[in-house]
């Protein structure tokens, strides 16, 4: 298969390309009204916008299909990057509707890292969902593409505002590109167990009896411990990758 560059000429792609970026943009602008004039904790905010970020995309591709392509793939992380690249701050200062989007993620804490760190974590998720995703669907187990993303931004979506209304255990994890730690929770990191345990049961059509005892036994310990030692702000490529490599293992393999 070569590039591709006939396959932009698919309406559906461009349909999607142009559905993800009204929905994020209307999510995150929501989220930011809820920061900026409601007093929402940004700690809050903020997993509505990652959420979304992971689990639109897949929802909107089922809804335009369209047959993926090295030249798709590309044009979609280039707007994504040119998205992003409007947060920043010469743009962002002089837009109201952009600077209400920014403060939706814009912790106190990771300030001066926040756009770079949402950046970052961004590209490699996705980067990690359409390489399994091609797997995936070659294998004919696409569906179970949804698990670790529902994982992701759900669990891992859930361990940060537990972890700062309920957590009384902490312990301390890296950042990357710079020399700070910050803290997490066991309280939150239960989350990530739990959600595992309850999304795996949902899918649990798409394995057989010894695949989802095994499933059980292993995936919800394998994402926990992914996200526990994660970077500060990297849990979603982390908890992705750990959840594919696990999925594709047992189907594999039991």
């Amino acid at each position: 298969m070569g590039f591709g560059l006939d396959s932009l000429a698919q309406l559906p792609f461009w349909a999607s390309q142009l559905a993800e970026v009204v929905i994020l943009a209307s999510v995150a602008f929501g989220a930011g009204i809820l920061a900026t004039r409601y007093g929402v904790l940004v700690n809050y905010t903020r997993k509505i916008g990652h959420f979304a970020a992971f689990l639109v995309p897949v929802f909107v591709t089922d809804l335009f299909p369209f047959q993926p392509t090295p030249a798709t793939t590309l044009t979609s992380g280039a707007i994504l990057l040119g998205l992003l690249a409007l947060l920043s701050k010469p743009l962002r200062s002089r837009s109201a509707f952009l600077m209400t989007i920014f403060r939706s993620f814009d912790r106190p804490e990771d300030r001066p890292y926040t756009l770079l760190w949402l950046t970052t974590q961004l590209v490699a998720g996705y980067a990690v969902i359409i390489t399994f995703g091609v797997v995936f669907s070659r294998m004919e187990m696409l569906r179970l593409i949804y698990i670790p993303i529902l994982v992701s931004g759900i669990g891992d979506g859930l361990a940060e505002p537990v972890g700062v209304r309920f957590g009384r255990r902490k312990y301390q994890v890296p950042a990357i590109f710079s020399s700070r730690t910050y803290e997490r929770t066991l309280e939150g990191s239960a989350c990530v167990f739990v959600t595992s345990v309850i999304v795996i049961l949902f899918f649990q059509s798409a394995f057989t009896t010894p695949q989802l005892w095994t499933a059980l036994a292993a995936v919800p310990l394998l994402l926990t411990f992914a996200e526990a030692r994660a970077p500060h702000t990297w849990d979603q490529p982390f908890l992705l990758f750990a959840g594919y490599v696990s999925l594709l293992a047992i189907k594999i393999w039991v």
